[in-house]
C-alpha cells in the first residue's frame, strides 16, 4: 500500500517563514512515511527548488483576487482526484478552501503560523466570526507559538484537546557562529572602512516585517551617537514589495551610504555572520525562522515584544525587546548593545545555547508527524 498522502494547502510557495517551515518538515519526514503534494492557491517560484524529497508535486492553481468561484470548483475537483488522507491548510489565507474537501474523507488540520499586517492581534470581527466557523470543520490544529495557542483557545473558542503547540526547528548545521568573519561578501566600500558594525535583519520586505522602522532608528542613532555613527551599517537581506520604498526612506533619511539592500539570497547563513546584531522589527510575529537562525548564528536580538518573539528573546540576557514602532526604544536598544562589546558577547552566546537547547528540526518534524499519525490512528471522518 501506498503511504498516507498529505495536501498541504498554502496561499503561494515563495520566500518566507511558512514556506520555509514547510519544506524542512516535508524535506525531514522519514522517507516512505507519508507523500506530500502541494497546493498553492495562487502560485509557486524558484523557492520550490528547495524541497529535496522524492516525488513531492506541486500545484499551481492560479485563483485570480476577490471570489474566484471556479478556483472553488477546480479545487473540488482536484482533492477528488487526489483523495489525501490529510489537507493540512496553513493561515487565514488557505482556512476556507478547507471546505472543498467535505465529503472526501480526509482529515482536516490547520496550521496558524501568524496573522496578518490588518489584523495583529487577531481580533478583527470578519476573520474571527470565519475562523470560529470553520472550527466546526477542523478536525485539529497546530500553533507554531504560546502566544496564538491561547488565542485558538480563549478567542476562536477551539477546545484545548484540538490545539498542539510546535514551535519551528533551526538547522544547526548551517547556522552556527562564524570563527572568521566572511568580509569578501561585504560591499566594497565597507571593507575598506574598517572598523565596522554591522545591524542586520532578515525577511520579506513587506509592511508587517516594518523594516522602516530599522531605519528609522538608524537615522535617530547616528544623530544621537556620533562616535557609533562613523562605524554603523545597516544590512537588509531579503527582497518584496516594500524594497522601492525602503529604498527611498533611506535617501530621506541620510542611510545610503551605510545601507546594503542584498535582496533574496541563499548564503544567508554566511551573511548572519557579518552582523554584529540583529535585529527585528516586526508589527507580528509567530515565531520567526530568522530569529532563530540569528540566535543559533550567536547574535544578540533586539526584537519589537509581539507575539512569539516573547518566547524566543529573553529580555537582558539574550537579547532586548522594545515596544512596536517605537523608533527611539529601538534606538536605544541598539545603542546600548552597539556600545558594549561584552553585553554583545554574553547575549549572543546566551543566545545560542537557548536555541541550542530548544529548538531543533528533528524534534520539530518528529512532533509534526506524531500529530499527523494520531490523526490517521483516531480514525476521524466527515
Amino acid at each position: 500500500m501506498k503511504p498516507p498522502l498529505v495536501a498541504h494547502l498554502i496561499y503561494s510557495l515563495s520566500t518566507g517563514g511558512l514556506e520555509n517551515g514547510l519544506v524542512n518538515i516535508i524535506n525531514r519526514l522519514p522517507r516512505g512515511a507519508y507523500r506530500h503534494v502541494i497546493i498553492c492557491i495562487t502560485s509557486a517560484d524558484e523557492f520550490a527548488a528547495r524541497i529535496t524529497a522524492q516525488d513531492v508535486q506541486v500545484i499551481q492553481m492560479h485563483k485570480r483576487e476577490g471570489h474566484d468561484w471556479r478556483f472553488y470548483l477546480r479545487l473540488r475537483r482536484l482533492l477528488r482526484e487526489l483523495r489525501p488522507d490529510i489537507v493540512h491548510s496553513r493561515n487565514l489565507a488557505a482556512l476556507e478552501a478547507q471546505l472543498c474537501g467535505l465529503g472526501l474523507g480526509a482529515r482536516r488540520l490547520h496550521g496558524e503560523h501568524g496573522r496578518e499586517v490588518g489584523d495583529l492581534d487577531g481580533s478583527n470581527r470578519k476573520y474571527l466570526l470565519l475562523r470560529r466557523c470553520m472550527r466546526f470543520f477542523m478536525h485539529h490544529y497546530i500553533a507554531v507559538s504560546r502566544d496564538l495557542e491561547r488565542w485558538l483557545v480563549e478567542r476562536v473558542g477551539v477546545r484545548a484537546a484540538r490545539v498542539t503547540q510546535i514551535y519551528n526547528g533551526v538547522d544547526h548545521r548551517r547556522f552556527s557562529p562564524g570563527s572568521v568573519k566572511p568580509l569578501a561578501l561585504l560591499p566594497q566600500q565597507w571593507r575598506e572602512a574598517g572598523d565596522i558594525l554591522v545591524v542586520g535583519t532578515v525577511g520579506r520586505l513587506t509592511p508587517v516585517k516594518d523594516q522602516q522602522l530599522l531605519l528609522r532608528a538608524a537615522a535617530l542613532l547616528r544623530a544621537a551617537q556620533p562616535a557609533l555613527a562613523r562605524r554603523l551599517r545597516v544590512l537588509l537581506v531579503g527582497d518584496g514589495p516594500l524594497r522601492d520604498s525602503l529604498q527611498a526612506l533611506a535617501g530621506e533619511l541620510g542611510l545610503r551610504d551605510v545601507l546594503w539592500m542584498a535582496g533574496d539570497r541563499d548564503d544567508v547563513p554566511e551573511l548572519l555572520q557579518l552582523m554584529d546584531v540583529f535585529a527585528l522589527p516586526s508589527l507580528g510575529e509567530g515565531i520567526s525562522n530568522t530569529v532563530l537562525e540569528a540566535m543559533a548564528s550567536g547574535l544578540p536580538v533586539v526584537a519589537t515584544a509581539v507575539g512569539g518573539n516573547l518566547e524566543l528573546v529573553e529580555e537582558g540576557v539574550s537579547g532586548l525587546l522594545v515596544p512596536s514602532g517605537d523608533a527611539t526604544a529601538l534606538c536605544d536598544a541598539l545603542a546600548a548593545l552597539l556600545a558594549d562589546d561584552g553585553l554583545r558577547a554574553r547575549c549572543g552566546e546566551r543566545a545560542r545555547e537557548s536555541v541550542s537547547a530548544r529548538f531543533d528540526w528533528e524534534r520539530t518534524v518528529r512532533e509534526y508527524k506524531g500529530v499527523y499519525d494520531g490523526l490517521l490512528a483516531a480514525g476521524v471522518s466527515d
